[in-house]
Order: C-alpha cells, then structure tokens, then sequence
C-alpha cells in the first residue's frame, strides 16, 4: 500500500481533490509502510483495509469540500461537550448509549461517522438509506467474523466513538485496532495529535450545520493519550473518566485487538497485542496524571465501571450533577428503558483471560497497583 496510490483513489471516487491542511501526511506515510511491511494482512484485510484508508481519505474530501462550498459552517460553535475519554474497556460505550438516551444530547452516530456529508437533517438523523448500508457492512462483518458482537456490538443508528474522525487525520488508535503495525504505534505515541482535533472540530461543525444540533456528547479512550490537543480545541469540554480493575482492561482491550485485528490478518499477533495494548493503558494513565498534575483547575469526573453497572442511571446522575447539568425525569426514564432493553451479554457473553495473552494477573496488579490505589478499584498490590 503506496500512500500516493490511496490518495489518488480517494481523489478518483469523490472527484475532489482538496484535503486541507497536509498535517494528515507523515501519519498516513507512516501508517501504509506498517500495513505493507508488518501487519500481515490476509487476502480478505488487503481489500478491506486498503478500502478503510481509502474510505478515511474520502471522508477528509468530502468534509473539507462541504465546509468550503458552506463558509457559514465556520460559525457552528460546540458549545461545552461532554467528552468521555477512557479509561478503554471501563464502560465509556454503555455510557455513551445511556447519555444518547437524552434528547438534550447529541450523539456522533456511527453511520455519520463512517458517511458524514451531507450533514444528517433531523428527518433522516436516525433511519434513510445511509444508516441502512452501514448497517449493512456492520452486519457483513459480523457475519465474516461472529466474534465481534459479542466483544464490541454496534448499530449503525447509535452513538460511537470519535476514532473514525480523528482517523481521516491519520492520528488514531484506529489504525492498530484493525492491524498490528507497531511502527505506527511509536510514532502515534509521539505525534503531535492537535491536527487531528482540528479536523474533529470541523466534522463536528458540519455534522451540526444540518439543524441537529444539541451538547455533544462524545467518547474515546484514544482522547486520554491526547488530552492537552483535546483540551486546547474544546477548552470548555466537560471531561469524564471511568476506571476499572485493570485486570479487567488490560484483558478485555487484548481480546477486543486480537479479535478485530483477526478478522484482516491469520497471523498469531497476541503476544505483540499483549504488550502493546499493555503499554498503551500505562501510557494513558501516565497522560491523564500529567494532565491533572499541569492543570488542577480543569474538572475531570470520575466515575467507577462497578458503579456504573449497578446503578446506570444514578451514574448519569451524579456525572451531569459534576459538569453542571441536572438529569430530567423523562431522560432519566428513557435511559432505564434503554437499559432494560439491553441487559449485559445481549449478543454474547465476552470472556477473556490474561493467560490467552501470556500475561499474568500479579504482573499487571504489579505495574497498574499505583492506579487501583489512587482510584479505588478492585485490584490492589498483594
């Protein structure tokens, strides 16, 4: 894969040829040697992730050009978004459903993630032919590999995460989500992420330009090794951070790689998805403490997974009453439907162990004690 092939693609299916600030280069140049030189793609990944980065690309045209052809989109403000940034595996996409559940809200969907322009009106937000073809690949892929559901579901019509977004800048876990590419990896730990934020921005200008519009709620756990570019493009964004017994991260985020990954390589990766995925969950604790050591002032509420999953809507609660809203009672009604209707293991009990990975639970406890001491969750040094 030849970065200037897939540009000329991309360019070639939207008949543009305008990808804005070139910030997106290095990242892209980096990522296509990996992909050609270490991920090990099967016959079925060398088409579908080649489309991926084609289809990322793409997405950058398509946005650049509309916020173009659209000056007034510059004017779209995001006004205090309340951004969920990790701890991954620790129940950001529970909470992302449940905050969806709020009509005050607004969501990133993942069909408008993967399809932003034109920007969704409020008649074709929810359902219309866009929502049903990414619905349709994410039901081929679940076909293709029927793991997935079981250790990440989702719908095309719910909220999701902002990698797809930050990926169209090619600074983005994910890029290793779907390939193990370990040069890509070290330099995304040392880029300079404030590019990809900016392109965020903007999507999120235009996405809003359509007339739905509402306080954004978002999440990723990619947003807890960025957080001063997060931080410096929505300086006012209410930040929250749920946590987890580590053993449970560091396993579950494994399990969730290998089975992604697995789909585009037939390669035995565990032991690199092992150490990477381990060194990524230090490198975001690191970031989240260096952040809160240089700016104490900036709010950040924390939650526990253990907290979330007993009492779901008195969570919300407690996380709206941090970041200075009040949870209504009809918002509140609607996430505990949203929650009877989608008790945990609806499609497939994910199970994992540390041992499938050649890791082992005193060394985790070892290495992340200091993070379950300080926030209180169930791992502790023997």
């Amino acid at each position: 894969m030849r970065a200037d092939e897939v540009l000329a693609e991309a360019s070639g299916a939207t008949g543009l040829d305008d990808f804005g600030p070139d910030d997106f280069r290095d990242g892209l140049d980096v990522l296509c040697d990996a992909l050609t030189t270490e991920a090990r793609l099967n016959d079925f990944g060398q088409i579908a992730v080649r489309a991926n980065v084609v289809g990322a690309l793409a997405n950058r045209l398509k946005v650049v050009d509309h916020a173009t052809a659209h000056p007034e989109v510059a004017a779209e403000r995001i006004e205090a978004p309340l951004v969920v940034i990790g701890m991954f595996r620790a129940g950001t996409t529970l909470l992302s459903h449940l905050l969806d559940q709020d009509p005050t809200n607004r969501a990133l969907l993942s069909w408008e993630a993967a399809d932003p322009v034109p920007p969704p009106t409020p008649e074709d937000f929810r359902s219309g032919p866009r929502v049903e073809a990414v619905r349709a690949g994410q039901q081929l892929l679940s076909q293709i590999n029927p793991a997935i559901d079981a250790v990440h579901h989702e719908d095309a019509g719910e909220a999701t995460e902002c990698l797809s977004i930050l990926g169209q800048d090619f600074k983005s876990l994910l890029w290793e989500a779907v390939a193990n590419v370990p040069t890509y990896g070290a330099w995304l730990d040392g880029a300079d992420h404030r590019s990809a934020y900016e392109h965020h921005r903007l999507t999120l200008q235009v996405l809003q330009s359509g007339g739905v519009r509402g306080r954004w709620t978002l999440k990723s756990p990619h947003h807890a090794i960025a957080l001063d570019a997060l931080t410096a493009t929505y300086p006012d964004a209410r930040l929250v951070l749920l946590h987890r017994d580590p053993r449970s991260l560091v396993g579950s985020v494994c399990s969730l790689i290998a089975t992604l990954s697995g789909t585009f390589t037939d390669a035995d990766h565990r032991s690199y998805v092992a150490r990477r995925w381990t060194d990524v969950l230090a490198l975001s604790i690191d970031r989240i403490e260096a952040f809160r050591s240089a700016n104490p002032a900036f709010p950040i509420v924390d939650v526990l997974y253990d907290d979330l999953v007993s009492d779901p809507v008195s969570t919300v609660a407690s996380i709206y009453e941090g970041t200075g809203r009040s949870l209504t009672g009809d918002a509140a009604a609607a996430m505990a439907a949203y929650v009877q209707a989608n008790p945990k293991g609806k499609h497939g009990a994910h199970r994992y162990d540390l041992a499938d990975f050649g890791l082992h639970d005193g060394e985790v406890i070892e290495r992340f004690g200091a993070y379950a001491d300080r926030y209180g969750v169930a791992a502790t040094r023997a």
